[in-house]
């Protein structure tokens, strides 16, 4: 969770959120799941599971293949996990 690949993912995801106008309680309603579930991922203290990304991705609006693919295109090929 402390790796700076992880990070920058975070990150991105924050970003993506708020450039969609959307709160950390918005989208913890969005996916059924209270605010302090959203601000454990975005401060690292959780780590973000495949499925839970794909939900976060849809409540946002955002296919989740591509946005991964979005998120992550800046990471190297071979991340330390």
């Amino acid at each position: 969770m402390y790796t700076d690949a992880y990070a920058s993912l975070i990150q991105a995801l924050v970003q993506h959120r708020k450039a969609a106008g959307v709160t950390q309680t918005e989208l913890g309603r969005r996916i059924g799941k209270p605010q302090p579930f959203i601000s454990e991922i975005e401060t690292r203290e959780r780590r973000l599971d495949v499925l839970e990304f794909y939900a976060i991705a849809h409540a946002l609006g955002a296919e989740p293949g591509p946005l991964l693919t979005e998120l992550t295109s800046g990471l190297p090929a071979k991340v330390e996990i």
